[in-house]
């Protein structure tokens, strides 16, 4: 190992900005929230399946040019106004998502991880506290679900993360099944949205503070639901369904 005998200057970054190479024929304007193709490295105006990378600091037009023609520059931290679909005051703390450079929601289905929200400012917009280097999307490595209407799970649903956006449906648990893993979570705003969750008719559901009978469901009292309030499942023993991990009001149903 051989160590410096001189001095040796290195080029140094500082502050919140950063720079990526923009993909051909395209615009990325100034504000767009911006990803980067995961094939590629190249930056361009985020889609569904892109990693944010910060928002657009000045229009950057490489319209006319080949791939990594010129650079994008980009706040990768910082605090943004963005509206949110839904966004109400009770939603401080809650994850965004981005479906496209201009299009936030709670809903992490078929979006892309951008931030958190840090204060409300008024119906449907608040302002989001991102930073792309050290933020981690809370529901990263599930494969993500939206539940909209009542429906019954299967063995093709173990370790998948439901949301369920749509006020008195019901998820009904197969009987006895190789099932694992299973997260549901109430993305509906404060008070919007009861989730109920079913045994099949032989099976009971146990957990905290919950007294287990069999085809007793449980369910996320709507009156005090609040997004972000979910359970975890696994498959327990004869018994049916036990319940590892909870957020929020949840109570046995009648």
């Amino acid at each position: 190992m051989t160590t410096l005998a001189a001095n040796k200057p290195r080029s140094k970054e500082l502050g919140n900005i950063n720079e990526i190479p923009v993909i051909a024929s395209d615009i990325i304007y100034e504000g767009a929230a911006v990803g980067v193709v995961n094939g590629t490295g190249h930056a361009r105006p985020l889609t569904s399946v892109d990693k944010f990378v910060g928002f657009c600091e000045a229009k950057a037009d490489n319209s006319a040019g080949a791939a990594a023609a010129i650079n994008v520059r980009v706040y990768k931290q910082g605090e943004a106004q963005l509206s949110v679909s839904g966004a109400v005051i009770t939603d401080i703390g809650q994850p965004v998502y981005a479906t496209d450079d201009d299009t936030f929601v709670f809903l992490p289905t078929g979006a892309v991880f951008i931030g958190f929200v840090k204060r409300f400012v008024s119906s449907g917009v608040v302002v989001v506290e991102y930073n792309t280097p050290h933020f981690i999307d809370p529901y990263a490595g599930k494969v993500a679900a939206t539940f909209s209407a009542s429906a019954t799970l299967s063995a093709v649903d173990s370790g998948k993360v439901f949301f369920v956006d749509t006020d008195a449906q019901t998820m009904t648990l197969p009987a006895v099944e190789g099932m694992a893993g299973i997260k549901v979570v109430n993305i509906g705003a404060y008070g919007a949205v009861l989730v109920t969750i079913t045994p099949n008719a032989a099976d009971m559901i146990e957990g905290p503070g919950i007294t287990a009978a069999d085809t007793k469901g449980v369910l996320n009292t709507k009156a005090t639901a609040q997004r972000g309030d979910f359970v975890e499942f696994e498959y327990s023993d004869a018994n049916g369904w036990v319940i590892t991990n909870m957020k929020g009001v949840w109570a046995r149903a009648a």
